[in-house]
């Protein structure tokens, strides 16, 4: 009896129309991972980073205060690699020349730490041995997944650590890639990869969002005065 009547209420509830029961709350829209935008002005354009200071806090905080710092200013980028003869896949290098400019190592934050992956536009830190990189990086056209950092891999499996990515200015990025390599410059694997005439890092600088426009005031109607009365 007891069954039947819990029954009886839960059809009895189905039953209700909709104004009577419960609206579900609109799912809430996914909160974007802070980011923090820096300008690089270069010879050939300028190009926009957003530095994941949430998801590679560690990596981008390191490149941030070289910003801050003015270290990256005068910098150039050295190297431009076509993985592909089109260049759809590719990298490009910058970084800072003078070591009197440089800070000390930073430690490795590995993309299976930070969720981050090496895809178009990813800004990436270059290094040797983990925990040895400074302020060499590389911006990735096209994707470049072995980049990552693979646990099931053999020997150095840590990868790269990706810190930022363009979101404006991949125009520029790909101008750089396509600047007349030297035919002497390099050692190595790095040798046809170098750049003849490096371009120029002008200046990197926070981006600093302009403020809003202040609201117009809105107009209040006159007021009509009551008109006399006649006697």
């Amino acid at each position: 009896m007891i069954r039947r009547s819990i029954i009886a209420a839960a059809l009895a509830g189905l039953s209700l129309p909709l104004s009577a029961q419960e609206a579900a709350p609109p799912p809430s829209p996914p909160v974007e991972p802070a980011t923090v935008k820096v300008v690089m002005t270069t010879e050939l354009g300028p190009i926009t980073i957003a530095l994941e200071t949430e998801r590679a806090p560690v990596t981008a905080g390191y490149i941030l205060k070289h910003v801050d710092e003015k270290r990256l200013d005068g910098a150039a980028f050295y190297r431009a690699y076509k993985i592909t003869p089109d260049g759809s896949i590719g990298l490009v290098q910058a970084g800072i020349q003078d070591g009197r400019k440089l800070l000390p190592p930073v430690a490795h934050e590995p993309t299976t730490t930070t969720g981050l992956t090496h895809d178009e536009g990813a800004v990436s830190l270059a290094r040797a041995a983990p925990g040895t990189a400074q302020a060499q990086f590389f911006f990735i056209l096209g994707s470049l997944k072995a980049l990552d950092a693979n646990p099931a891999g053999p020997g150095d499996n840590l990868g790269f650590a990706v810190f930022g990515r363009v979101t404006e200015g991949m125009d520029v990025v790909r101008k750089i890639l396509n600047v007349p390599i030297s035919a002497t410059k390099g050692e190595g694997v790095m040798k046809g990869q170098m750049i003849e005439a490096p371009v120029k890092i002008i200046s990197v600088n926070r981006l600093i969002p302009l403020p809003k426009p202040p609201a117009k005031p809105v107009a209040k109607p006159p007021v009509k005065k009551p008109l006399p009365k006649r006697r």
